[in-house]
């Protein structure tokens, strides 16, 4: 009790500790200060202008990692205005001021998937795996005879940013084109590539892209395009040709008479507008893998 009585604060040596804690503290907040303001993030206000103007998808379908990068492309030059399909033709006028780019209106278009085959085409296996298009193309580049089939797996389903795309239960993945905005994620995701583009003004597409003779294409696909020719000689706008077994449609030749839906006897010349083609009950998610056979 007597030593705590006698014990002394040396407040001497208080206040130098206490005094080199408030030095520390204002050199820390003083640095702190600095790399701020010196590693501060100068948001450019062109990119800025840019990004509000864009469609906002944030699809990847121009090929960049998302909306604002792609607005840091466009603003220092390395990107061009018709790599975004999603954004509108007003819109871009505007983006081209803000950039000081040139910028031409292009057609609107929508994407179409170009197979009929679904499980009208033959498959070289039963699939045991993962759901999805990629995973069904590690082993033997897809679980279908034909190269260029729709895999019916939904990866395309599962990058769409606007759930335009789903597979129907014949296998094959449908676009719902009054909803799809032709941001192209879904063609830069299919691995077979059997989706495409065609101007939203089109009547009628081809529903195949193998470029395989008659013969070989019945051996793997009751729907297949045979290259026949019916479609390109039965046109009377002769808007069709036959391009290395397939028809090639020129939609400025095109009125939309449907005469090469009519007589293709594959059925792989779609309307645009069949509402028959359209899933009634289109699943939420892709469709489960089928069962070894």
């Amino acid at each position: 009790m007597n030593f705590l009585l006698s014990a002394s604060v040396n407040w001497k040596t208080v206040g130098i500790v206490l005094g080199l804690i408030a030095g520390i503290a204002v050199v820390a907040a003083i640095a702190i200060l600095i790399v701020t303001k010196l590693c501060r993030v100068h948001e450019d206000e062109k990119v800025l202008k840019i990004l509000e103007n864009l469609a906002g998808a944030n699809c990847g379908g121009c090929g960049k990692s998302g909306c604002e990068d792609f607005a840091k492309c466009l603003a220092c030059g390395q990107a061009s205005l018709s790599d975004c399909k999603a954004t509108s033709n007003e819109s871009k006028a505007v983006i081209a001021k803000i950039a000081g780019i040139p910028f031409a209106a292009e057609e609107a278009t929508v994407a179409v998937v170009r197979c009929s085959g679904g499980l009208a085409a033959a498959d070289k296996f039963g699939y045991v795996g993962n759901e999805g298009c990629l995973n069904r193309m590690v082993y033997q580049g897809g679980n279908k005879i034909c190269a260029t089939a729709c895999l019916g797996g939904g990866s395309c389903q599962q990058v769409c940013p606007v759930d335009a795309i789903s597979v129907r239960d014949d296998g094959i993945a449908f676009v719902k084109r009054e909803i799809c905005i032709s941001c192209g994620a879904c063609i830069n995701t299919c691995p077979k590539h059997c989706i495409d583009r065609i101007p939203a003004k089109a009547k009628v597409y081809v529903a195949c892209r193998t470029h395989c003779k008659g013969k070989e294409t019945m051996s793997f696909c009751k729907m297949g395009c045979i290259a026949c020719g019916m479609c390109a000689r039965k046109c009377p706008n002769g808007a069709i040709t036959m391009v290395d077994n397939l028809p090639v449609i020129d939609y400025d030749k095109c009125d939309g008479c449907l005469t090469c839906v009519s007589s293709c006897p594959r059925h792989c010349l779609k309307r645009t507008d069949d509402k028959a083609l359209v899933d009634p009950t289109p699943k939420a998610k892709a469709p489960q893998a089928k069962a070894a056979q």
